[in-house]
């Protein structure tokens, strides 16, 4: 049996779009001689869905999608992913389901039961688990179907009372197949490798994986499906952040077999090289999937904008990216010059606009009511806020996106201005900590010099005040990263962070900062999710909470 397995880019409720690829990729495998072409989990709406599969409408235009997929589906057999009516009276209205489909008809349906509800994962809250499992007839083989999360509690501390697996392996399997919409961080694939081995190897069959590609707002999948041999062992690895199909032969004695070299890698990409990749993506998807083309954002000469406005120019091409340069009476002269030499390499377009006569007509506005008062923040902030403003002109005037260029250190510590420096339609780096950001440059600038060494190798500042230096207001970015990490991440309480040997003072202010911040960051734009543990729907904090303040 010849199985092809399709690495797609799906659009959430872009149901003729969804349907025309799974259509072609049907037609394909079946002129390369494929007996079943298998799709992810929620391929024909796309995932995540959410509160969309609360109308009865979607629902049934999955339904008529379904229905045109089976027309084409004659002479092979496919698999694909859908919501479907829950027809029981208890439970949830739906199923997070799989259609096996074979000559015009569908021929089993599966759905899933184990519901991910962690994290950014909300799958409870629409669909009913399944407590019934069955094996799939087809060409002599008997097929395990489950569907992501379904095999994934073979881990040390299982989140779930059953697994399903353990009742098909029963029914005596030849194969499993999984479908899936894993998303991406950069220590998933590692992860995820090594749960679908240990699978493999308890249940003694050959596994075959297929997972989404491309993103959905701020979620970003990575592809990277996977095929392992009944002792575990991965025998082939699709490509990651890009679409593919590749093809598999289930042989008569239950062994897996396929005529392309095998693409396991060797070594495993770095975090900061897959950042990279998920970040280009991201971008790419955010802008195609969402209708616009170009990109906006506010070049200060600083690490932060510069990576930015690299990582923009490569998704989108430097011809769809507008980098402002916005100084005031506190940017330096070499601030300027290196923020023209990032927008002369990359080739992307510019404009300066200075902001000095714009924030001393605000200060001369509040003249009566700042009279008498010392420059602080107020001012500070003024300058920011200018610059979103003029920003946002240009976004409403020409079409752009603002693209935000906050870090996750500055966010999770409150170390920005609200309408200012943190507005935005998407948050680049928002999950990329500021030593991060520093590594990302260097692989940015591996083959040449993109971002000028000096925005690489200058202390970093806000430069809203003469001499500014962020170390004037935050810990020293290795040891602040550190902390937070072991905070947001690993969830860790200040004690026991304090025992790891970091400074008392220190590791109290930085959980004060950040918890004090979350007003802050219920306001910013969706950001890219590269981390376990992300800002946004998958950390839900209470901004008036009391505890670890």
């Amino acid at each position: 049996m010849k199985i092809a397995l399709a690495q797609l880019n799906y659009h959430v409720g872009n149901f003729e779009s969804n349907t025309n690829k799974i259509i072609d990729h049907i037609i394909k495998a079946k002129n390369n001689g494929a007996d079943l072409v298998v799709f992810a989990e929620l391929c024909v709406c796309g995932y995540p869905s959410r509160d969309f599969l609360e109308f009865d409408e979607f629902i049934g235009l999955c339904d008529e999608a379904a229905k045109k997929i089976a027309e084409v589906c004659v002479d092979i057999a496919c698999i694909i992913g859908l919501p479907t009516p829950n027809h029981k009276t208890e439970g949830k209205d739906l199923s997070n389901s799989a259609y096996f489909i074979e000559n015009g008809q569908v021929k089993a349906v599966v759905n899933k039961a184990l519901l991910p509800n962690y994290d950014v994962f909300d799958e409870y809250r629409y669909f009913e688990p399944s407590t019934e499992f069955n094996c799939i007839e087809f060409k002599g083989k008997r097929i395990a179907l489950t569907i992501c999360e379904d095999l994934w509690n073979t881990i040390e501390n299982p989140l779930y009372v059953t697994r399903p697996m353990d009742t098909l392996i029963h029914q005596n399997p030849h194969v499993m197949i999984n479908i899936a919409a894993s998303p991406f961080a950069y220590n998933h694939d590692e992860e995820r490798i090594e749960i679908l081995s240990d699978n493999a190897s308890r249940y003694k069959l050959p596994l075959l994986y297929v997972n989404h590609v491309g993103a959905q707002t701020e979620l970003i999948f990575d592809g990277g499906s996977l095929v392992f041999d009944s002792t575990g062992k991965l025998i082939d690895e699709m490509p990651y952040f890009e679409e593919s199909m590749a093809y598999y032969t289930l042989n008569e004695d239950n062994t897996l077999s396929f005529d392309h070299p095998t693409t396991v890698k060797a070594e495993r990409a770095g975090d900061i090289e897959q950042i990279h990749q998920a970040v280009i993506l991201g971008i790419r998807d955010y802008f195609y999937k969402s209708g616009f083309k170009q990109a906006i954002l506010g070049l200060s000469g600083g690490i932060d904008s510069a990576v930015v406005c690299a990582l923009a120019a490569e998704a989108l091409g430097p011809q769809n990216v507008m980098a402002v340069l916005l100084p005031s009476r506190f940017s330096t002269d070499h601030s300027l010059k290196d923020a023209q030499d990032l927008v002369d390499n990359l080739g992307c377009k510019h404009e300066i606009v200075p902001i000095k006569s714009i924030t001393e007509a605000f200060e001369t506005a509040l003249n009566p009511q700042f009279d008498g008062l010392p420059f602080n923040i107020a001012e500070e902030n003024i300058q920011s806020r200018s610059r979103a403003v003029l920003l946002m002109a240009m976004c409403n005037k020409f079409g752009y996106i603002l693209l935000n260029t906050s870090n996750k250190s500055e966010a999770a510590v409150g170390y920005g201005t609200l309408y200012g420096d943190m507005c935005g339609g998407i948050s680049v780096i928002g999950d990329v900590y500021k030593t991060q950001v520093f590594e990302l440059a260097k692989y940015i600038n591996r083959n040449e010099e993109i971002i000028p060494i000096n925005s690489i190798v200058k202390p970093p500042s806000a430069e809203l005040r003469p001499d500014q230096k962020d170390t004037d207001s935050l810990p020293e970015y290795d040891v602040l990263d550190k902390i937070l990490a072991e905070y947001i991440e690993n969830r860790c309480s200040s004690a026991e962070i304090i025992r790891m040997g970091y400074d008392e003072a220190t590791v109290r202010r930085v959980i004060k900062l950040t918890n004090s911040a979350e007003h802050k960051r219920y306001q910013t734009p969706p950001i890219l999710r590269v981390s376990p543990k992300a800002f946004g729907m998958g950390r839900r904090m209470p901004i008036v909470g009391k505890y670890l303040s």
